[in-house]
Formats: structure tokens, sequence, C-alpha cells
């Protein structure tokens, strides 16, 4: 009888350590490039590929052209504020990394820092000079910054339709260019997303 039961016992254990396995979360590794949409909220996709299309077609105006007609260089740009108008979460900080990165791949403009990346660098600085013996790089540490001539900013907003069949989700991203000596908008840009969601994938 003693052994009847360990045996029983013993394969109530198997089943119920193959049903812990069985239903845990299945993970798959899959390549950061690759393009996945899940549940059609904004994603990582969304931020890639509108800030590529934004900035190239921002290039295609003359802004770029005209500034080094006048100064004899690149325009120096910054990024400003990205205001998310939606009601989901999305992170502007990616998406501004993401406008970033075009900016310094296209090799048309030089960047600034934005003001938390400036605010950083000086402290970093101040406590250099304060701890360097080197009165040449004391100094240094304490000279002039290099100004913006532009500032990209902008915002993303969102419409939602559904049914009981189905959900849509609308984005509309702007952006635009501002010469910080004149005011004036040299560029603007829009960029549209429509999603559909199926029944099977939308819960109402």
């Amino acid at each position: 009888m003693k052994l009847r039961g360990s045996v029983v016992y013993f394969s109530m254990g198997l089943v119920l350590t193959c049903f812990a396995a069985c239903s845990g979360p299945q993970v798959s590794r899959v390549n950061a490039s690759e393009e996945i949409d899940l549940s059609g909220y904004w994603n990582d996709v969304d931020s890639q590929q509108v800030a590529q299309e934004m900035i190239n077609d921002s290039f295609a105006n003359q802004w770029v052209v005209d500034y080094k007609k006048e100064k004899g260089r690149k325009p120096r740009v910054i990024i400003g504020s990205v205001v998310n108008k939606t009601e989901e979460h999305i992170s502007t900080e990616t998406f501004v990394k993401d406008l970033e990165r075009n900016f310094l791949t296209s090799g048309k403009v030089t960047f600034v820092s934005s003001k938390d990346q400036r605010v950083e660098v000086r402290a970093e600085r101040k406590d250099y000079a304060e701890h360097n013996s080197k009165v040449d790089y004391a100094k240094k540490s304490r000279g002039p910054e290099t100004a913006a001539d532009f500032m990209l900013k902008g915002q993303i907003n969102s419409i939602v339709d559904a049914n009981k069949k189905a959900q849509l989700k609308y984005y509309q991203v702007e952006l635009e260019l501002i010469n910080l000596e004149t005011n004036e908008t040299v560029w603007m840009g829009q960029k549209k997303i429509k999603k559909v969601i199926s029944k099977k994938s939308y819960k109402a």
C-alpha cells in the first residue's frame, strides 16, 4: 500500500510539474529590426519610421541649403518638446531619440544637446574644474557653449473609432522647425498612421 501511494503521489507530482511548465509564458527572441504589432498601439516601429520619414521630409525643404549659403556652415539643431496628446501612454523620449539619431546620421546638420543634457554636462565640467589642478583645463571647462540655430518641436494626436467588429486607431504626428534667431517656421511636417484591429485581437 505504501508503495502504491508513493507511486500515486509521484505521478501527481509529475503531472503538476508538467502542467506548470506547459502553462508558463513562451518567450521567443526575434530580430530587433523585425516589425511586430501586437496591440495596435503606438510602438517602436511607428516611432522609428515616423522619425526617419519626417526628418527626410524636412531635408527636402530648402532651409538647410539657404542657411549654409547665408552662414557658410551647417545649421545647429536642437530637439524641443514633443507633446503626447493621445489618451495612451507614448514614450516621447524614445521618439525624440529616434529624431536625434536621424538628424545625426544625416550629416547635414550639427546637433546640439538638450536642456537636461546640458545641465548634466555643466555639472560634470564644474566638478572636473574644481578637482583638477591644471589651470588650462579649468579655463576650458568654463568656455562658451554652442547655441542652436533651429529647434524642432511637435505633438502626437490620435483618434479612436470602434464598433463590435473592429477598432480603428488614427495617429497624426506634427512637427515644426523654428529659426531661433527670427522665430520663423522654416518647415512643417505631418505624418499619419492608420491601424485597424480585428475582433480577434480587440477587446471592447
